[in-house]
C-alpha cells in the first residue's frame, strides 16, 4: 500500500485556490514564489512526523529525511516515495536549477540541490509555506 495521501477533490479555477490558501501559501505554492530565509517556524521543527503539501494534503517528506543546511529553508534529503514529488527545468534567475512540485496538484514547493548528505547526496530545499506539518503522536510509534 501506498503511503502518499492523495485527496480525491482539487481546485479548478484560481478564484478556488486563493480562498484554501493563505496569501503566502498561494504566492509560493500557486505563483512560484520563495518565502524569506529564516522565516519558517518548520526550519525548527523537531518531532517525528509527515510534511504534507499545503495545497492538496499530498505527504511529501518524512522528519527522518529532515536536515539542517544552514540555508534557512527546511530541506530533506529525500522524498517520502518515488512520486510524491515531480520536478521541472527552472530558467528563471537565467540558469538552470530542478525545480520541485508536489506530484498531486502540482504546487511549487523549492528546488532539489546536489549539495546534500548522504545517502543522497540532494537537498530538496522547500519552502515552509509549501508544507504542512503532521506530527505522530508517541503511542503511534511503537
Amino acid at each position: 500500500m501506498s503511503t502518499i495521501e492523495r485527496p480525491s477533490t482539487l481546485p479548478a479555477t484560481d478564484d478556488e485556490w486563493q480562498a484554501r490558501l493563505s496569501p503566502a501559501q498561494y504566492r509560493v505554492l500557486r505563483c512560484h514564489g520563495t518565502e524569506h530565509p529564516g522565516t519558517s517556524p518548520l526550519n525548527f521543527e523537531k518531532r517525528t512526523g509527515y510534511f504534507h503539501c499545503a495545497g492538496c494534503g499530498q505527504a511529501l517528506f518524512t522528519s527522518a529525511a529532515k536536515f539542517e543546511s544552514g540555508t534557512g529553508w527546511p530541506s530533506f534529503f529525500t522524498p517520502i516515495e518515488e512520486g510524491a514529488v515531480a520536478t521541472s527545468v527552472d530558467r528563471s534567475l537565467g540558469m538552470p536549477r530542478t525545480e520541485v512540485h508536489c506530484s498531486h496538484c502540482g504546487g511549487h514547493l523549492g528546488h532539489v540541490f546536489e549539495d546534500g548528505p548522504l545517502p543522497t547526496g540532494l537537498r530538496y530545499c522547500t519552502n515552509g509555506d509549501a508544507l504542512r506539518f503532521v506530527p505522530v503522536d508517541d503511542d503511534d510509534q511503537e
